[in-house]
């Protein structure tokens, strides 16, 4: 044995009640759990954890990741390994890095700049998934990264490397292309599919194209996780649309982010619920997962409507340039309800500037784009026209629409998982990206009960390791993966606030992946013992 954790109270991910026992690890795995109440030795080794007074999980899975970049620039990214984190899902929203070739890498590093920076200080040696994965595995000098990472194939990428941001049906040659695409990321370890269907270019695909290349997916065992076409005006739709298209193909859908927000969407998620509900009952295979906070982040071009967005961020920028489209994209936005703001007309004082690629701009961060609008005696739209191009289309924001009780009725349902949907980049990030497991346990379990402790880590660990399909992930049982985490039940909390989110989290004090402390007595070790989580690889039949 390499470390016994001596007299932890294991919650084991079945959402069984805990237990008293001894813990051993061996080789990366957990070799022997040894309850208080059997008969028998305990198990020793060189080295004994004290872990009276902690609990034991396995770690967390976040289902909804935007490391991209930030695993590959940052050895430390405590952001998720303070928080627990084990095992990050990248390639979210349609919009990642694999596959592309040299105009789609250009393209989707400045399509993306809010979210991951311009990576500049990135070496894209890669362009395939598995030229990607293998990076992961061979970062900073071969040793790796600071947790795991799974990847999804971004269909909005795919789109973009097959027939450009043009607003048009694929033809067969181009749908081919992009099944191809598809199936040897699938092929190379990608665990599934991501759309952002809100963003462009991927919002410009139909249900038939989504459908073609959800058929793809899941000939390999792999999930297709949208972020589908409207999470405000017509949200149902935009859920029983993803729904119908998987079910069609045959494929597993997660939902990503699944909440419903804006006006509209006040108390409705108990119409949500019953619509998966039925959906399962019928044999559909469906999870999702959520952040437990009311606010969202995003860019603050992906307000804009999708007709202009065509062509990509260049046209983008010239559009915004010229008066009478400025004049257009304005209506559209303040009076129609954007379909890039989910077909709601836009609310200038819950849009919260969160971050800015460029410096001389800094000082609007933290103001919503009203106030800024208010404190320089313009119009709220001059003054995110003069930030959209001033920023090159590099700012983020926070969005503040949501609404709590649809936030906790839906962490209740039965194929609820967690993800953070977490943007690192930006002077003041959603606390999300620190705090989202923490928050979990110390708000959500402790002091308001929404969930009791062992329904809740099993929400956040066997459920998402489940939709992954690994083996020997997701929970504290021997011959499994000995990524796992200790934390105190009484004092676990999310430090993270809107107005310090990269505050650390409390009572979280050990986490390990593959055996190895990553945080160990709360500080950060030097161990990057995180891999690249590929699926399985084999097309089925």
């Amino acid at each position: 044995m390499d470390l016994v954790i001596r007299d932890a109270r294991v919650v084991d991910g079945t959402a069984t009640p805990s237990y008293r026992a001894d813990v051993a690890l061996s080789g990366g795995r957990i070799a022997e759990i040894h309850r208080a109440d059997a008969p028998g030795p305990r198990p020793s080794a060189p080295r004994v954890l004290d872990a009276s007074g902690l609990v034991l999980s396995p770690g967390f899975v976040d289902m909804h990741a935007h490391s991209d970049l930030a695993l590959l620039r940052d050895p430390d990214h405590s952001a998720k390994a303070a928080q627990g984190v084990t095992l990050e899902v990248l390639g979210q929203d349609g919009l990642s890095y694999a596959p592309v070739d040299d105009r789609t890498r250009a393209e989707v590093r400045r399509a993306i700049t809010g979210w991951n920076g311009d990576g500049d200080d990135i070496d894209f040696d890669w362009s395939t998934v598995g030229g990607y994965l293998d990076r992961l595995d061979r970062n900073f000098g071969g040793q790796g990264i600071a947790v795991n990472a799974a990847y999804l194939i971004p269909q909005g990428t795919v789109r973009m490397y097959a027939l450009g941001w043009e607003d048009r049906p694929a033809t067969a040659a181009e749908l081919d292309r992009m099944r191809e695409l598809v199936a040897r990321g699938m092929a190379e370890g990608a665990v599934g599919m991501s759309s952002g269907l809100t963003y462009t270019p991927g919002m410009y695909a139909d249900d038939a194209e989504l459908t073609e290349l959800c058929r793809v997916v899941a000939s390999y065992g792999g999930y297709y996780c949208p972020h589908h076409r409207s999470y405000g005006a017509g949200a149902l739709e935009a859920y029983e649309e993803m729904v119908r298209l998987t079910r069609a193909a045959g494929c597993a859908l997660h939902l990503a982010h699944a909440t419903m927000n804006f006006g509209v969407n006040e108390g409705r998620a108990p119409e949500l619920l019953a619509l998966l509900d039925r959906a399962l009952d019928e044999g559909a295979d469906i999870s999702l997962d959520t952040y437990p906070y009311t606010p969202g982040s995003t860019t603050l071009v992906a307000m804009l409507p999708s007709w202009a967005g065509e062509g990509g961020p260049g046209a983008v920028l010239t559009r915004l340039a010229d008066e009478e489209t400025a004049a257009r994209i304005r209506h559209d936005l303040e009076v129609v309800g954007s379909d890039g703001c989910h077909g709601v007309p836009i609310e200038w004082d819950t849009i919260e500037i969160s971050g800015v690629s460029d410096p001389a701009l800094a000082g609007e961060v933290g103001r919503t784009v009203a106030a800024s609008a208010r404190l320089r005696g313009e119009e709220p739209w001059t003054t995110a026209r003069r930030l959209l191009l001033g920023d090159r289309l590099g700012t983020t924001i926070l969005q503040h629409v949501g609404h709590e009780e649809n936030v906790r009725r839906i962490m209740r349902h039965r194929v609820h998982t967690g993800g953070s949907d977490g943007i690192l980049q930006g002077a003041k990030p959603h606390p999300r990206a620190y705090g989202t497991f923490p928050e979990y346990l110390g708000r959500y379990v402790r002091e308001l009960g929404v969930l009791s402790l062992e329904e809740c880590v099993a929400h956040l660990t066997s459920r998402p390791a489940a939709r992954l399909r690994l083996p020997d992930r997701g929970h504290v049982r021997e011959g499994y993966r000995a990524d796992l985490v200790l934390f105190d039940p009484d004092t676990v909390a999310a430090g993270s606030t809107f107005d310090a989110p990269r505050t650390p989290p409390t009572g979280i004090p050990h986490v390990l992946v593959d055996g190895r402390f990553v945080i160990e007595d709360g500080r950060r070790t030097q161990a990057l013992a995180g891999r690249a989580v590929r699926g399985a690889g084999r097309r089925r039949g």
